[in-house]
């Protein structure tokens, strides 16, 4: 990112890093790279970028059919699948993909895509194994446990792990892993789409929503409008895309980081003094440049952070494997789900590594992440040309989440010039207060009270009843 980002999160996060271990999204140390920003707003689209690779899909659909991961419990049963679609022949990129259908009227039930953020981290790792996915990996890192507050309870869920060399996805010409950027990833996930629906017809007229979160917030809006802009030319499969929904979302540089900062101080983490001095003194907008009081009162601000886990800034640590406190969730998990991932059992029972990449499947891809090279400074006219065009938007927020803090959220919306609908007010599951919501006009904003950066991981079934009520259209809480 652009010099003028958060420098306290990417100097305290590396110090983190290396006392436990490698069990961070890299998102967090892209907060403080260097100028990766090459347009304020996101690159249009041109007729010449909806030309897709279509390839045959005969019987690959039912290759593709898992009959039991290994380590899977006994009941329930549910169809699954997993595989490869080649997005692009010529360099040989192909991307890797899980699917479950819903345990309750598959059929009925509209298709839903997850994706994970980074940029170049796993959807599998991530919104599957650790979040939103039928199973948990256990401790041992060889067995897996239903998850009783999964997503398929109530749709269809697609999990894709884009661009190609994240988690399983691949290309056979390597220098993609550093030439991989918001463009592409758009064009090379909706031509996987349109390939996925020619091995999976049945759902081609099903309602279609595209969900995620982190940096999932560049990765939804301009997939989504690349799928409204190509359903105008009729030569192309119609995407029934009905709305997004972003969870903790990575949208906009500026309010990125004066949210980030006033997240801490709001928190009681850092002082009044210093958090006036940043007011002050550091200028966030779009081409401006940090000053060297600026810098410092930052590095002030970096001292009073310390070890704190940024996705969940009351969680406790993994330390060497186990963590020091007992919480609803488990922050060694993404050691558990490495270690399954790993086993070729496993990859055998996915269909996945089929080519025998080389190295270990890792939940995060450095070389994708470290290369990146287009991102725009704001996709605020993304969101607003989505508004306006009629689909449902939604935006949600874990409040203990300090990597894409609530506040960043809120003030991104703030530069939206929206109008309100339906007032700030809580909303309650089984007489607990889960959150709170307000609906703007065409965009909802939700809250999930004691939610880190992955929402259905902490909150699970705070997370599933927003996800139905996104589903229907209805606010949190109400009838």
């Amino acid at each position: 990112m652009k010099a003028a980002f958060i420098f306290s999160i990417q100097v305290y996060l590396l110090t983190i890093v290396h006392c436990v271990g490698n069990q961070f999204d890299p998102y967090v140390k892209f907060l403080g790279a260097q100028n990766y920003m090459k347009t304020y707003v996101s690159q249009d689209f041109t007729l010449d970028d909806l030309i897709v690779h279509r390839g045959s899909h005969h019987g690959l659909k039912e290759a593709d059919r898992i009959s039991r991961l290994e380590g899977q419990p006994n009941a329930p049963k549910i169809n699954q699948y997993s595989g490869y679609i080649t997005v692009e022949p010529h360099n040989g990129r192909a991307l890797f993909y899980y699917f479950v259908e819903s345990t309750r009227g598959s059929s009925s039930k509209p298709l839903v895509l997850w994706l994970n953020g980074g940029p170049g981290c796993s959807s599998v790792g991530g919104g599957l194994m650790m979040e939103l996915g039928p199973f948990r990996v256990n401790k041992d890192g060889k067995t897996l446990s239903n998850n009783i507050y999964a997503w398929n309870k109530v749709a269809n869920i697609l999990f894709l792990e884009s661009p190609a060399g994240v988690g399983f996805s691949y290309s056979n010409k390597t220098s993609d892993y550093k030439t991989s950027g918001d463009k592409r990833t758009a064009i090379d996930s909706y031509t996987f789409l349109i390939n996925w629906l020619e091995r999976f017809p049945e759902y081609k007229t099903r309602d279609f929503y595209l969900t995620g979160e982190s940096y999932a917030g560049h990765y939804i809006p301009q997939l989504a409008e690349l799928i409204l802009k190509s359903n105008k030319n009729t030569n192309h499969t119609i995407i029934n895309l009905k709305g997004i929904m972003i969870g903790n979302a990575y949208i906009d540089d500026e309010t990125q980081n004066k949210g980030t900062h006033d997240f801490f101080w709001s928190r009681s983490i850092v002082s009044d003094e210093v958090h006036e001095g940043i007011v002050k003194n550091c200028d966030f907008s779009w081409n401006a440049t940090l000053s060297e009081v600026c810098k410092n009162y930052i590095k002030q601000e970096d001292g009073f952070v310390g070890n704190i886990y940024p996705y969940d800034i009351y969680a406790p640590l993994c330390l060497n494997g186990t963590s020091s406190e007992k919480s609803g969730f488990d922050p060694c998990s993404e050691e558990y789900i490495e270690s399954y991932l790993n086993l070729p059992e496993v990859q055998k029972s996915l269909h996945a590594n089929l080519t025998h990449l080389p190295g270990r499947w890792q939940d995060c891809n450095y070389d994708v992440f470290n290369n990146w090279k287009d991102q725009p400074f704001t996709v605020l006219p993304n969101i607003q040309r989505l508004m306006a065009s009629g689909i449902r938007v939604w935006l949600y927020s874990g409040d203990t989440d300090g990597a894409v803090a609530v506040t960043t959220t809120m003030y991104a919306i703030k530069k939206l010039n929206t109008t309100i609908k339906t007032p700030w007010h809580p909303w309650y599951l089984k007489q607990e207060i889960g959150g709170y919501v307000v609906g703007y006009e065409n965009l909802t904003f939700v809250t999930v009270r004691g939610a880190g950066h992955f929402v259905p991981s902490y909150q699970p079934a705070r997370a599933i009843a927003l996800f139905s009520y996104f589903l229907r259209g209805k606010l949190p809480g109400s009838k």
